[in-house]
């Protein structure tokens, strides 16, 4: 099972990449940092649909 905040990878949550963008080095950008983790959300989303389609693929392709 995967979990909302970060799929099936492990030791890289969602969790952890937003505390590194919050303690990263020079001021805070809010309107760069929402950039960031929306592009963040998004591809952990492409990944989490792809594997379910690749899931569901293989379910499929079973005798």
């Amino acid at each position: 099972m995967t979990s909302q905040t970060g799929g099936s990878r492990s030791g890289n949550t969602l969790h952890d990449r937003v505390d590194a963008l919050l303690r990263g080095p020079g001021p805070l950008d809010k309107r760069a940092l929402l950039a960031t983790l929306d592009a963040e959300i998004e591809a952990r989303e492409i990944h989490a649909y792809k594997a379910g389609w690749n899931d569901a693929l293989a379910e499929a392709r079973r005798p």
